[in-house]
């Protein structure tokens, strides 16, 4: 009968596969959850998603695979199976307090329940605040809002302060999660800690298990042993186009740089501009005054760094192709040439475009850079930053 929610969920672009869902019928049959429609929905997505991007993709699918379901109501339950009243009643009252009992009994349970909800409607006039008999708000009646009574009906609010009434489903808190929406610094750090080269170095100061154990295990008493934290000793050098065409795109790329900082602990970054020429800088401000050469850049930094190159490549071909084709100077040696030089120098090279990747076909220069870099282009979303850190990892 869950066939068609596993499927809405893989045509939806959830990654589920047969071994979540077979855990997940697993789970129903040993009624993990039962008869509670929110209990359902977390312990679907507990099975059923394994990355936090697909949180949003879960609500959506799960939305359309049981759409009204949140009506229906015990009546239409009763009506679809026959299932005795005395069993139905020993059941409830499992899950109810004295009071909560009372208190439904009080109103001849839930047909009563419905037909004073209906006298009540067509009698009220107008807004009511408190109280426990009108449909309103803050008070103790089964019907309103923003008040408290075991088997009630919300009329009139926007979320549910008791959680018993609310669709969870739809609130769609996960949408930032999304790798096709829009980029942000938190989810451009989720795709950058693809890559990592974990190392141990510094202060022995966290506890080898596997070490003492081994070690008490020959010394015949306890003997401590500990190691070095684990951290992520991945190098990388940073180089950022600025000015011209890359003024639309300077918040994604300051997203990006922030969020590389925040990963990486042996960054490297420089600017330039359009293409990779004899000169780059730390400091646009000062970017005139002091420029560092190329040259030292490229000696500086050893094959082990990562390299990744941020631009749009948009330019005048002759830029790349030709000695003298820079736009701001007088170049000596072609921007290919040194394009070539950082791609030999840090055999782990990448490109991230921030234009739609749909577009780089109507740029020559940015034919002519990817060629150069191999097809080593990607976009600046977070599925390219994702595709990048693979391929540098």
């Amino acid at each position: 009968m869950f066939l068609p929610f596993f499927q809405t969920l893989r045509s939806g672009g959830v990654p589920v596969s047969l071994r979540e869902y077979l855990s997940f019928l697993e789970g129903l049959s040993a009624g993990l959850c039962t008869y509670d429609i929110e209990e359902f929905y977390y312990f679907a997505r507990c099975t059923m998603v394994k990355d936090e991007r697909f949180l949003d993709r879960f609500d959506r699918a799960f939305s359309t695979a049981f759409k009204g379901l949140e009506a229906i109501t015990p009546d239409d339950v009763l009506n679809a199976v026959d299932l005795p009243e005395d069993w139905l009643r020993r059941e409830l009252e499992k899950h109810l307090s004295p009071e909560e009992k009372a208190q439904i009994e009080a109103l001849g349970g839930f047909e009563a329940l419905m037909e004073t909800l209906k006298k009540r409607l067509e009698e009220q006039k107008g807004r009511h605040q408190g109280g426990s008999k009108w449909v309103g708000t803050g008070g103790t009646s089964p019907f309103g809002a923003y008040g408290y009574n075991p088997e009630g009906v919300r009329i009139g609010q926007s979320e549910s302060r008791h959680q018993r009434a609310v669709k969870v489903w739809d609130k769609r808190e996960f949408r930032d999660f999304d790798e096709s929406v829009e980029l942000g610094t938190r989810n451009i750090k989720l795709a950058l800690k693809r890559l990592r080269q974990w190392a141990r170095h510094g202060a022995e100061d966290e506890l080898d298990l596997p070490g003492t154990i081994r070690a008490s295990a020959e010394a015949g008493y306890i003997d401590v042993k500990t190691r070095p934290e684990r951290r992520n000793a991945v190098k990388v050098v940073l180089f950022l186009d600025v000015g011209g065409s890359m003024d639309a795109h300077v918040k994604l790329v300051e997203e990006l740089f922030s969020a590389a900082r925040a990963e990486f602990k042996h960054l490297e970054h420089w600017y330039f501009h359009n293409c990779l020429y004899e000169g780059v800088w730390k400091s646009n401000a000062r970017r005139w005054g002091e420029v560092t050469p190329t040259w030292d850049v490229l000696h500086r930094y050893g094959p082990d760094y990562k390299c990744i190159f941020v631009g749009d490549a948009s330019m005048s071909p002759y830029e790349i192709t030709h000695r003298g084709g820079a736009n701001e100077h007088w170049n000596d040696e072609a921007g290919h040439v040194w394009l070539t030089r950082a791609r030999e120098q840090w055999p782990d090279h990448t490109w991230l475009n921030p234009l739609p990747e749909q577009q780089w076909d109507y740029t020559q220069s940015i034919a002519l850079v990817r060629e150069i870099f191999d097809n080593r282009m990607h976009p600046l979303t977070l599925e390219g930053i994702t595709a990048a850190m693979k391929e540098l990892g």
